[in-house]
């Protein structure tokens, strides 16, 4: 049986009488004894290290220029980096899957633009079928600033092309630069996400409004390798499968300054990760879903923002939760090692447990966070295998593997692990876990 035990570091001891920490099934004693100090065992030490790697960091350097021309300064730190993940398939944990897609040979747009273009306080629309409102491409690098973009049909089926290649976008760059800013978009398509960077695709937009009505209609969203940076947004999103910060098949880059991002669909978290995705000093909702999903080698690093989400309770899923690291074996992301750090803001749970990692390797980062629980929270953290009705990896053998560390971070509830899942749990800076 493979090893488990919780590491407590730095001498902190971990009573039993403030908090459990067990592993499934086990009786409390038994828990007792796998809790360690980190520095008894020199394999169990090597293991975390291996795992542990560097934290993100805010994004810096100079940014591209920002849409409406104001080269101010973004958050510290580096942007994410890496190769994107690679793979087939689709499916967060709570949306509705299309059909399997071969790729796109070619878009249909209202407006294409392959030359240099600039598009001051006008009006673009679309209406046809799976088309988009605008599409860049041929390295063409096109301004959109002070216009209405808007995206209607009810012919579109939204599905993996619209998910995966951004067919059906309001506005999708491919191979190009787009610049939106102080515009307005609004789409009530299925499919019809509000801006998409895809391949060679850059997307920069600022101070603008996105509204999206329909099915996988995600408010900004990068996919295979594509690159969006956003600052001081107002998005708000209502369908299934549409999360205010949405990435797919192919991963990319996204960093985002400031504004606010709102989810109300169901399986539509604030931010769904297949990607590299910073965030700092935003406002992310999810009020009708889990707050975060991240599937396979993919990372969210939060700085600053106040997170938010509500998932309903589902006959389809093992536990509730409101921040979920996974792998669902449906091929969106490359198996790997799945990131999530917070430093700073606020983390609240409208119902279910706080932390569930299953069926892939990851790291969990708190430091400084102020934390709601939901008044019927079962967990603080739940790293265990899983009989998920969606399949996510083989009974029995999808057990979880995370390290998790807590910095000047307060935590109350559970912490559970089972006999298929490795957890090694660091509290340091005065860090304390106590009963809810």
């Amino acid at each position: 049986m493979k090893k488990k035990y919780v590491a407590v570091m730095l001498g902190l001891v971990l009573s039993m009488s403030t908090a459990s920490v067990y592993a499934a099934g086990s009786s409390a004693e038994t828990a007792a004894e796998s809790t360690k100090d980190s520095s008894s065992d020199d394999s169990d030490s090597k293991a975390s290290d291996d795992k542990a790697g560097t934290q993100g960091e805010k994004p810096d350097g100079e940014p591209p220029e920002k849409p409406d021309g104001d080269n101010s300064e973004p958050p510290s730190g580096e942007k994410p980096d890496g190769e994107p993940p690679q793979g087939d398939g689709q499916g967060g944990p709570g949306g509705t899957p299309g059909g399997q897609s071969q790729g796109v040979e070619s878009y249909d747009a209202a407006n294409d633009y392959t030359e240099d273009t600039t598009v001051d306080g006008e009006t673009l629309s679309s209406t046809g079928t799976d088309e988009n409102v605008a599409h860049i491409s041929e390295g063409a690098k096109v301004s959109i600033k002070n216009s209405t973009i808007t995206r209607e049909s009810s012919d579109s089926q939204g599905g993996d092309n619209s998910s995966f290649y951004g067919v059906g976008a309001a506005v999708l760059a491919t191979d190009g630069e787009a610049y939106v800013s102080n515009s307005t978009i609004d789409t009530d398509s299925k499919g019809a996400a509000g801006l998409f960077a895809y391949g060679d695709g850059i997307v920069y937009a600022a101070n603008d409004t996105i509204t999206t009505k329909q099915d996988t209609s995600g408010g900004i969203h990068a996919a295979g390798g594509g690159k969006l940076y956003a600052w001081d947004m107002t998005v708000e999103t209502n369908g299934e499968s549409s999360a205010a910060i949405r990435s797919d098949r192919g991963g990319g880059t996204m960093v985002v300054d400031g504004g606010t991002y709102t989810s109300n669909g169901v399986g539509s978290p604030a931010i769904y990760s297949t990607a590299d995705i910073s965030v700092n000093n935003a406002a992310l909702t999810a009020n009708g879903s889990e707050a975060i999903c991240i599937e396979g080698l993919n990372s969210i690093h939060l700085f600053d923002s106040d997170l938010t989400g509500n998932m309903s309770d589902s006959e389809q899923n093992d536990c509730t939760w409101n921040v979920i690291l996974y792998q669902s074996m449906s091929g969106d992301s490359e198996v790997g090692n799945s990131t999530f750090e917070m430093n700073g803001g606020s983390l609240t749970a409208g119902n279910g447990g706080m932390f569930y990692t299953t069926n892939t390797e990851s790291t969990i980062t708190l430091s400084d966070v102020a934390i709601t629980y939901a008044d019927d929270s079962e967990f603080f953290l739940k790293c265990t295998g899983n009989s998920n009705q969606r399949g996510w990896g083989e009974s029995g053998a999808n057990g979880a593997d995370c390290l998790f560390t807590a910095e000047n971070q307060e935590m109350q509830g559970d912490v559970v692990w089972d006999s298929i899942s490795q957890l090694d749990f660091y509290m340091t800076d005065g860090s304390t876990l106590t009963e809810q």
